[in-house]
């Protein structure tokens, strides 16, 4: 597996190997060993989603409070989308700023999008299947959205994906400079604070593993 950092930190790019013969394919879509290398610390997966779209949909900018936040692994099992990831951490230097990756059912990419970072796609195809792992669950009071059509974001999205189909919570969402305004967006460094006490967490559970048992007299 292959896994590249984008250019909004704390995001990244995963690419398995693919084995292919002439019974099919087999590849590895999540190694948690693997992603903890680059990112310090476990993912405590706590739910698993399903969307399915048509060709146009536009789903997000979705982002949730930090903390707990949810940090979230994608892929599209079937069909394409364009995933975008886009930095809503105040104080962040790329804030404001997003990349995207193409996930599709030949490649089989997949992408980390840490706490505090907004997520949207826009399906390029009908029946496009994402898979998100998540670490935490919905809770409604606690996840949030801007608007995907925001001009100061200036989302592109590709010929491809024809006539923009949005919902009327992501149309009737916040902009940006709204959002921010009105106190909705964490900070920069309240979310490296709070990956930094994901790392300690898990530093202190592998040490009470590996330490020999205290005997007591």
């Amino acid at each position: 597996m292959q896994i590249r950092e984008l250019s909004i930190p704390d995001s990244y790019e995963l690419t398995p190997v693919q084995h292919a013969d002439d019974r099919g394919l087999f590849f590895e879509w999540y190694r948690f060993d693997r992603l903890e290398e680059v990112i310090g610390h476990p993912l405590a997966l706590r739910q698993a989603n399903v969307s399915v779209s048509r060709r146009g949909v536009v789903r997000g900018i979705h982002f949730a409070d930090i903390p707990l936040g949810q940090a979230k692994f994608v892929t599209a099992t079937h069909g394409s989308v364009l995933d975008y990831v886009i930095d809503l951490r105040v104080g962040s230097p790329t804030f404001g700023r997003w990349d995207a990756v193409l996930l599709d059912s030949e490649h089989h990419r997949s992408v980390y999008i840490a706490e505090g970072l907004g997520h949207a796609f826009v399906a390029l195809t009908d029946d496009a299947t994402v898979s998100y792992l998540v670490t935490d669950t919905f809770n409604a009071t606690r996840e949030h959205a801007i608007n995907p059509l925001d001009p100061d974001i200036a989302l592109a999205f590709p010929p491809e994906a024809g006539e923009l189909v949005l919902s009327p919570k992501d149309t009737g969402a916040p902009s940006l400079a709204e959002a921010a305004s009105s106190g909705l967006l964490t900070s920069y460094d309240d979310a490296r604070a709070h990956y930094a006490s994901l790392t300690d967490a898990a530093v202190a559970a592998r040490a009470a593993v590996t330490s020999p048992d205290t005997e007591v007299a």
